[in-house]
């Protein structure tokens, strides 16, 4: 890498891992007082853990290379990245904070009645066994980064630029299981459960814009394409902008028909939904198709959030009805408005085969194991806390501290 490209790669690795405590603030605040610790240190656990995971095997399992197509790659090819060189070691950097907030994504489905301990357990063999071997699949070189091939159609590959698949649709599905692994929260109905602190959600919604844009671009400089003709930077970073705003726009009417106020947690969370639909697509739509889809994707998710109450799965913060709702939304949206090979735009049905395909099998794979690594864990030394220790609010007893501790 050149010094342009290698200072954009380092200053966005920077914004994704500011995204993460982005999520435990965002997160934070959509629980109630006497949870938010707790809420919080499941992300700052996850960027522990993965970050030394990532390190010690993670990266290489993350590249395929020569290993069968359904394999992660070597985890022992270089433990510890010990032989690695300097434009690897940044590229690994950048790398490892996908994996981190990964991880972290899926906390939110158990906000309130998780143990730390065996959320630390879940989220190093989570990692281990689905986010690792699938940022292979997608990116390392892996099955559905060569599906296209592998399928007979010239010219067609699956797009997945940032993580519609490997992060959101991944998370989305982890989530969904250890929903229901763990079920319920005491009292779990509509309306009772109240977000105790609005301006840290919107705190956290603003530190991930800001970040995704890191996210989404920060490749464009860890591959060395900044400055030449096949640089996408500035189709990303308006797209990023474009479906994001759009996504809060069709978020909030939908709220103010449905209930009849748009919400600020609303408009939070459909800035989210947006980047989430985004952050496949971002380099493969024209900026209006970009504006389009975050406006699907916000009035969408608004409305999925709604089906935790119909099916009766309590999905805490929303995980499954924004990023695998979104995620899906925006990994299929490619099928017909991507650039030149969408089923509107000039292509055949090819395209949206290998998204559907490669969207809808790292749903089942990560739903599967994380169903039943989370209910391995609840079977053995348990997930939930007591019920009595929920409602008493858990910060106190899983970590000892109260996160609005008044002293005179």
């Amino acid at each position: 890498m050149d010094s342009g490209n290698l200072a954009w790669s380092v200053a966005a690795t920077a914004l994704v891992l500011f995204m993460t405590p982005g999520v435990a603030f965002f997160y934070g605040g959509l629980v109630k007082a006497k949870s938010v610790v707790s809420m919080m240190m499941l992300s700052f656990g996850a960027m522990g853990l993965v970050g030394v995971l990532w390190i010690l095997y993670g990266f290489n399992m993350s590249a395929i290379g020569d290993s069968p197509s359904f394999l992660a790659g070597n985890p022992f090819s270089d433990f510890g990245l010990a032989n690695a060189n300097s434009d690897t070691l940044v590229g690994a950097t950048y790398g490892a904070t996908f994996a981190i907030i990964t991880v972290a994504l899926i906390s939110g489905a158990i906000a309130d009645r998780a143990k730390f301990g065996s959320w630390m357990i879940f989220a190093g063999i989570w990692a281990t066994v689905v986010y690792f071997p699938v940022a292979a699949w997608v990116w390392g070189g892996g099955w559905i980064m060569t599906l296209g091939e592998s399928l007979g159609f010239d010219g067609i590959a699956v797009i997945d630029y940032a993580g519609g698949t490997a992060v959101h649709i991944n998370a989305g599905a982890a989530a969904l299981a250890l929903a229901l692994v763990l079920g319920k929260r005491v009292g779990f109905q509509k309306g009772i459960h109240k977000p105790h602190n609005v301006p840290l959600v919107m705190l956290g919604a603003a530190i991930l814009w800001f970040g995704w844009f890191g996210f989404n671009a920060g490749a464009e400089g860890t591959f060395g394409l900044l400055g030449t003709e096949d640089s996408h930077v500035g189709l990303i970073i308006i797209n990023t902008l474009g479906a994001t705003a759009a996504a809060i726009i069709g978020w909030v009417l939908v709220e103010k028909l449905k209930d009849g106020k748009s919400t600020s947690v609303g408009a939070a969370s459909g800035a989210v939904a947006g980047l989430v639909a985004i952050t496949p697509s971002c380099a493969n739509l024209a900026p209006g198709w970009a504006l389009l889809l975050g406006l699907i994707a916000g009035a969408v998710c608004a409305l999925s959030i709604e089906l935790k109450w119909k099916l009766g799965y309590d999905d805490s913060l929303d995980v499954v009805g924004v990023h695998l709702v979104g995620g899906v939304i925006g990994t299929l949206y490619l099928g017909f408005f991507a650039t030149d090979t969408g089923l509107f735009l000039g292509g055949g049905p090819q395209q949206l085969v290998v998204q559907f395909i490669a969207a809808f099998s790292v749903l089942v794979f990560s739903f599967v194991v994380a169903y039943l690594l989370g209910l391995a864990i609840e079977k053995t030394i348990g997930f939930r806390v007591k019920n009595e220790d929920e409602i008493a609010g858990i910060d106190t007893v899983v970590h000892g501290e109260e996160g609005y501790a008044l002293v005179d």
